[in-house]
């Protein structure tokens, strides 16, 4: 598929400050100008010993900018004009003294004094921390770190990890494609600030012997989506997900899971504390009635062996069924007439949403087609990327609870 353009029409002044992260930078202009922005990079003299400009106007397209004094905007104020024409500024990366800078309202170069020129009722400020781990543990840091936020910044990371200073500990930069999916979830309209969701994800495991089980093609692709565009509209997210090697979405806390009735013993604890259960797991309907305590040998005569199934738990109508239930949405992955066993399981599971897909024609894809199924009929979601799906579902929850709620 095409390179997605969640940042199409977005204009970032990315701020370097000195810091070994700055290689770090030329990456994340490069991820930035792919996801659809436009760059313009602001450099201290500091950052310039760690990385030149010429690497970041080569990467960007466009020219750096360095000096307060630089003489190329008409009005000689580079300091107003990049401000002004900004979407928002990221520094990345913020070193502890550039921390102390912009706390302080220090403008005695170009890049501080852009960030206390900006507009900043319409201008964010994003920062993303990186330094050494006892710089950061420093109670002078922590202090202007906490009145930095009070200040309405956006503090992203730092992470924890290897250092360059042959350390380990919390101070690193966050990772390129990280700050630009924090930046992305930054625009996304927060729909569901405040709400908590639950949702599911994935293919379970159910073992006929230590070694073999009964499985499916799911990838976990579209529930990950789902949490993920779900934390960036705001919510509070818990993933259960089943045996899937998928990322786990930067702020959702993930219970990982094999078996149906695991999977079921660990969301129905939870259900309750969460305003919208989203169960988009393709759960195994029957599992063996026991499993072997050691791996099937095949006896020479080449009889197969055979073992008795049994029913896994319902985990959607369990949930529904709760006395305090949340808002359900079911997934229906079907192989034929999708909407007959759609409206179907909407109503043998008694929820008021049922999303509906062809399994065989999605598990394992990026993309998908969706069909919304409720008590008043039914809607299409046509064909795109699994994210952008997730995003209309989002808008769609957010619209029933709204409903719901008056």
């Amino acid at each position: 598929m095409s390179e997605r353009q969640d940042l199409a029409g977005r204009h970032i002044v990315l701020g370097l400050s000195g810091g070994v992260a700055c290689y770090k930078a030329a990456e994340l202009t490069r991820e930035l100008v792919k996801a659809g922005a436009t760059v313009q990079v602001v450099m201290t003299e500091a950052a310039e010993a760690f990385i030149t400009p010429v690497t970041m106007q080569a990467l960007s397209g466009r020219a750096v900018y360095t000096s307060q004094w630089d003489a190329r905007p008409g009005n000689n104020m580079a300091h107003i004009n990049l401000s002004r024409e900004a979407d928002a500024i990221l520094i990345a990366p913020a070193s502890a003294d550039f921390i102390a800078r912009l706390v302080q309202g220090r403008a005695d170069e170009l890049l501080s004094l852009l960030c206390l020129a900006r507009p900043i009722e319409r201008v964010p400020l994003l920062v993303a921390p990186a330094m050494n781990r006892e710089m950061w543990a420093h109670p002078a840091t922590q202090r202007n770190v906490a009145q930095l936020r009070a200040d309405g910044a956006t503090v992203l990371g730092p992470a924890a990890g290897d250092q360059a200073c042959g350390e380990v500990g919390d101070g690193r930069m966050l990772e390129p494609a990280e700050l630009r999916d924090e930046l992305i979830a930054f625009f996304q309209p927060k729909l569901l600030a405040g709400r908590r969701l639950l949702i599911t994800a994935g293919p379970t495991f159910e073992a006929i012997d230590p070694v073999r089980g009964i499985t499916n093609h799911s990838s976990g692709k579209m529930g990950f989506a789902i949490a993920r565009a779900a934390q960036e509209a705001g919510a509070e997210v818990t993933l259960v997900a089943g045996p899937v090697h998928l990322p786990t979405p930067r702020h959702v806390r993930r219970v990982d899971v094999q078996s149906a009735q695991q999977m079921h013993d660990a969301v129905l604890p939870l259900a309750a504390q969460h305003e919208v259960f989203v169960a988009t797991a393709a759960v195994a309907d029957w599992r063996p009635a026991q499993m072997n305590a050691h791996k099937i040998k095949k006896d020479g005569k080449k009889v197969a062996p055979t073992f008795e199934l049994t029913e896994n738990p319902d985990i959607l109508a369990a949930v529904a069924a709760l006395p305090q239930a949340p808002y359900c949405v079911g997934f229906a992955a079907e192989s034929e007439h999708l909407l007959q066993h759609a409206r179907e399981k909407l109503l043998r599971k008694k929820v008021p949403l049922i999303v509906g897909n062809l399994g065989p024609a999605t598990f394992g894809r990026d993309d998908n087609t969706l069909v919304l199924v409720d008590a008043d009929g039914h809607r299409e979601l046509p064909t795109a990327d699994k994210l952008s799906l997730a995003r209309a579902l989002v808008r769609e929850l957010a619209e029933r609870l709204k409903t719901s709620a008056e």
